[in-house]
């Protein structure tokens, strides 16, 4: 009996499908007159292993008129007939597409980007509480802030992709509209409003909240023994806006003098007198009474110059044994709030002063029924970061 080799049994073969016909025929050899096409199987010695079992796609006809199709194709060096040519125009990223590398995009990883209109350095900055326009522009000029690595320069506007920088330090930018804060502060004599003092006294910013962003700019300034209403907002457009000599807001304050004016002196106090830094003179002056040495007088002025009120009357031979602030432009010192307590004022009247639209929304009216809180809070020190 013959032994039979130990050989694996192999299946019967079997006829060659058209794709595995394809993929076995030689790629020099010729094609039976059949052009070349892009829908072709694969080719090559592991070209089975990517071949669609489904063998080769019909190519689609053309359309009528002997249009070929465009859809979903992109034709270089023609943009009107390019389907993407819109994108690159307006330059903008859709819905969901990842911003460019190292600029933030604000409402969450897919939100959509805000479109806003370039504005200028100085109001950008300002609006975000960073400083007033004049220091920012003093800064600009000193080289303390950059725009995309460069040196800013006056004037340059910005937008929602820019990076800006003030003394190398990263500044969180906001362009949508938001409220200003306003706080009203009865500053007691003896309180300098300055960050920086050489002597050391007490200042205004060592008794006020502390803000997460931003700094409280001080709207116009009260001399060390002056006491009365002070005004503080984190939006350096509406500070800016409350302190122009263009604006013309007036001021009103409580005077006592020693002694009283005659009616001569009275006269040159409303008609203007020369003062070492010009001519100054008082809207409206009106006696008060008082009792004994000290008189009392209400007077208005519509700027804001260093120690405006107390030189004018020392013009006249008076000296000014107290001065009150009672009221500045629209807003006036509330009675109830005494020396060294702030109020924050309500949100209407702070975009109504800002000449801002109230916004809508129900968080806002909650906001805007609850009372107004007075606040005596002691100095906490640290005033240069508030």
């Amino acid at each position: 009996m013959s032994r039979k080799p130990n050989r694996p049994l192999r299946p019967p073969l079997k006829k060659k499908s058209d794709a595995i016909e394809i993929l076995d025929r030689d790629p020099r050899a010729p094609r039976h007159g059949r052009h070349e096409d892009e829908d072709a199987q694969p080719r090559g010695k592991d070209a089975h292993l990517n071949a669609d079992p489904r063998g080769p796609r019909t190519p689609r006809p053309p359309r009528a008129g002997g249009a070929p199709a465009l859809r979903g194709r992109r034709i270089e060096g023609d943009p009107a007939r390019n389907p993407e040519a819109h994108q690159s125009a307006l330059g903008q990223p859709e819905r969901g597409e990842r911003p460019a590398r190292g600029r933030p995009q604000a409402g969450g990883r897919n939100a959509p980007t805000t479109l806003s209109e370039p504005e200028r350095l100085q109001k950008v900055l300002a609006q975000a509480g960073v400083a007033s326009r004049r220091e920012i522009e003093e800064w600009v000029v000193a080289g303390r802030i950059s725009v995309n690595g460069l040196p800013a320069s006056l004037g340059q506007k910005i937008g929602p992709g820019d990076r800006v920088k003030v003394n190398g330090k990263l500044v969180p930018l906001r362009f949508t509209q938001r409220s200003p804060r306003v706080l009203i502060y009865h500053k007691p004599e003896g309180e300098i409003v300055s960050r920086d003092d050489p002597e050391g006294r007490p200042t205004v910013f060592e008794r006020l909240p502390l803000l997460r962003k931003g700094r409280w700019l001080a709207v116009g300034r009260l001399d060390f023994n002056t006491s009365g209403l002070l005004l503080f907002t984190n939006d350096g457009e509406l500070a800016n806006k409350l302190m122009h000599p263009r604006y013309e807001l007036e001021r009103e304050y409580a005077v006592r003098v020693l002694g009283e004016l005659s009616e001569e002196q009275a006269k040159s106090l409303t008609e203007g007198i020369q003062l070492e830094d010009g001519a100054a003179k008082f809207n409206l002056l009106r006696d008060e009474g008082g009792e004994g040495a000290n008189h009392w007088y209400r007077v208005t002025i519509s700027e804001g110059r260093n120690r405006e009120v107390r030189r004018m009357f020392e013009a006249v031979g008076l000296t000014v044994s107290r001065l009150m602030r009672v009221r500045y432009g629209n807003v006036e010192l509330p009675a109830r709030l005494k020396r060294g307590m702030w109020m924050e004022m309500p949100e209407a009247d702070a975009c109504r002063l800002a000449g801002l639209p109230m916004p809508q929304s129900r968080e806002h009216d909650e906001r805007a029924k609850r009372p107004v809180k007075l606040h005596r809070t002691q100095p906490h020190g640290g005033g240069k970061g508030r």
